[in-house]
Order: C-alpha cells, then structure tokens, then sequence
C-alpha cells in the first residue's frame, strides 16, 4: 500500500515536471513565431510570455522562458533588421522580463480579469522605465544629467502605448488558450464515459 502511494506521488511529480516542460517550451514557440513575424513596433510577446510562465510555472522554467526566447530571436532579428543583437543595455532588457516572471509569481496566484490587467500594466511600466533607465545610464545618447534623464523618457514616451498594448493582447491571448484548453479536456472527459456507455449497451 505504501509503496503504491509512493509510486503515485512519483508519477504525479514526474507527470507535474513533463507537463510544465511542454507549457515552457510551447511559450518559448509562440513568442519566437510571434515575435519574429511582422509586427508593430514593441507590440512584442515577450512580456505577456514572461508573465504567463511566472503565473504557471511553478519551477525554474519559469525565468528561462524569456531568457531562452530573447536569446534565440535576436540573432534572427539581427538578421532580418541588421542592427546589433547584443549591446550595454541587454543586460537591463533581459532583466526587466526576468522581473515580469517574479510579478506573475506573486500577483496571479489568483487570476481574474482584474488582476491580468493589472498585472499586465505593471510589467510594461517596470519595463519601460528600467530599460529607459538602462538607456541614460549605460548609452551616449542622453547627457548623464537630469535634464537628459528627462529627454530621455520622454522621448521613449511614444512607445509605451505599444508596449502596454502588446503585453496585455498577449498576456490575454495565452490565459484565453490555457481556459480554452481546459474547456476542451473537460468536454473530451464527459464524452468518453458516455461514449463506454454507448459502446456498451
């Protein structure tokens, strides 16, 4: 008996760890797809990605989807546009969708609409201003004073209406599937007895 419930909780951790790896993989593909076809400028799916998998994935997948999604697409990209893959501000870029990780960790545990949109709102913001801040600090773009910290945000003020836009399309798109899904295994687990019923009589 007791080493039937160890077998059990066994195959339950493994079938837990197989079904997470699929869901990071899965995220990793449509934010590479979705991000490299034709898009707005920053209307990207890496913000929306990094959040699901901070609300879905309970173990260290979580914080390599994005790494592994940024790291794969921008050399394509480097390819298709011509501009660098990697340069100063990388570095505050990779960290800002580690932090959108950490935010769906800690803000959907319970999901509602509510809070997917608040979520959303906050992973753009934090977004926008660390990187805008990785900008000044780190580029040659914007003398190093106030004033240049001040034109600097407000010229990256144009493309945070995409960034927000982008992050909640996506960041809904992904919850949509996942309740979709789970609609679709039910119906396929109510139409099986019936269908041994059928099958029976």
């Amino acid at each position: 008996m007791e080493g039937e419930i160890l077998m059990n909780d066994e195959n339950g951790v493994s079938g837990r760890k197989h079904s997470e790896a699929r869901v990071a993989v899965g995220l990793m593909l449509i934010g590479a797809v979705a991000r490299l076809i034709p898009h707005p400028a920053n209307f990207t799916p890496v913000g929306g990605t990094s959040l699901f998998a901070g609300a879905r994935l309970r173990r260290w997948h979580a914080y390599l989807v994005p790494l592994v999604l940024l790291a794969v697409t921008d050399p394509l990209l480097t390819l298709i546009y011509g501009y660098p893959p990697f340069h100063l501000v990388t570095p505050v870029i990779y960290a800002s969708f580690l932090v959108n990780v950490w935010i769906g960790r800690r803000v959907l545990a319970k999901v509602n609409p509510a809070r997917l949109a608040a979520a959303s709102a906050i992973c753009s913001l934090q977004f926008f201003v660390l990187t805008n801040l990785g900008v000044w600090m780190m580029g040659m773009w914007y003398p190093h004073t106030l004033a240049g910290l001040v034109l600097c945000f407000t010229a990256a003020l144009p493309f945070l209406a995409p960034t927000m836009a982008g992050d909640l399309a996506y960041t809904g798109f992904l919850f949509g599937l996942e309740v979709l899904a789970a609609r679709l295994r039910g119906s396929a687990r109510r139409a099986a007895p019936a269908s041994a019923e059928s099958s029976a009589a």
